[in-house]
């Protein structure tokens, strides 16, 4: 029997709890100690999964046993912690964003690099059922040309979400709907539709006290030609009503929607695949917008750690979609077209 690849996570906030779940049901992991500044919320993880915790990240890098080292602090600390997790050995596996400028995500990579160790980023939309098969589809060339793409994504945060938390719609910390709750959703927009050769963008700050936009649109133009748009808000009445994307191309259109792109809500081809069969199948009604896709993402984890696997998203996946999030921020910023890759240190 393989020796489990013991797992330590950092930061037991909102989205940890998926973290740990995950790990649980993954056979050849194991989850071996915690850590939180907040003492009440690192012994509450410890206690309920029955490992060590602690307050001191640096101090668990000392003492705990670990292979790996899961990040789900402030997105603004990813590349830190990441970068203290690779000189120690443990791979790393950051949530998203894995930073909110590209120096630090290109520090982060370079450490994990020089230490020899694995980067994950958390992209765990990118396995969802529904959009597994319209990746296939993709690949297998069913769309024909592409004309447009757009992802949606109408939630709800209160002003009392980002009252939770001082570093949450923190320019240094966080980011706004774009890095933020929406980076999923343009990470599909590159990761699907190909890469981004401009965009221009508008975003504000209409309902919630932060520094960071809530409400947001950007325009992208492909370089196969395809255009996209991309629509955020966080101000949706009175909860979170829509995760979707859209692609229409000149044989195929699809919609993926749902609250967490979790249901296909048109499929339509010109030529007939078996996977059509399987368009009702799998749809899914995840209990949050973090959908199902935590638990095959650390599939994954565990295959490339024994050598069995490349990386669903590495570090370098990763940095595309938060170069174009930071694109959409300067074209916002500047009222100008952004041409990608950007140019200049952001």
């Amino acid at each position: 029997m393989s020796t489990p690849v013991r797992i330590a996570l950092v930061g037991c906030g909102r989205i940890s709890a998926n973290h740990f779940e995950a790990i649980d049901r993954v056979e050849g992991l194991e989850l071996s100690a915690v850590c939180d500044s907040v003492e009440a919320r690192a012994r509450e993880a410890g206690e309920r999964w029955q490992v060590p915790w602690f307050t001191s990240y640096e101090k668990m890098l000392v003492e705990a046993d670990c292979d790996a080292v899961a990040i789900a602090t402030p997105s603004g600390l990813h590349p830190a912690h990441g970068i203290l997790a690779a000189r120690a050995g443990k791979h790393v596996i950051s949530e998203k964003p894995m930073a909110i400028t590209l120096a630090s995500a290109d520090a982060l990579v370079k450490a994990c690099d020089d230490a020899g160790v694995h980067l994950f980023v958390v992209k765990q939309n990118r396995l969802n059922a529904t959009v597994q098969m319209v990746k296939r589809a993709l690949d297998k060339g069913r769309f024909g040309r592409l004309f447009l793409a757009n992802t949606t994504v109408h939630w709800s945060r209160p002003q009392s979400y980002y009252d939770q938390a001082p570093w949450r719609g923190t320019w240094e910390f966080d980011g706004g709907a774009f890095m933020n709750q929406a980076s999923h959703y343009v990470d599909l927009m590159q990761w699907l539709v190909g890469p981004v050769e401009s965009v221009i963008a508008k975003t504000a700050t209409m309902a919630r006290k932060i520094e960071a936009e809530d409400t947001g649109a950007a325009v992208l133009k492909f370089r196969n030609g395809a255009l996209g748009v991309i629509e955020v808000t966080m101000l949706t009445y009175p909860k979170n009503l829509e995760g979707s994307f859209t692609l229409i191309g000149e044989k195929g259109t699809v919609k993926v929607g749902g609250t967490a792109v979790n249901r296909i809500e048109h499929w339509a081809f010109a030529d007939a695949d078996p996977d059509d069969a399987d368009v009702e199948r799998v749809n899914t009604d995840p209990p949050s917008v973090y959908g199902f896709g935590h638990e095959p993402y650390y599939r994954n984890v565990l295959r490339v750690i024994r050598g069995e696997a490349v990386p669903d998203t590495d570090g370098r996946g990763g940095r595309k979609s938060l170069e174009l999030i930071l694109g959409i921020y300067e074209s916002a910023k500047t009222g100008r077209e952004v041409p990608l890759p950007l140019r200049g240190a952001l």
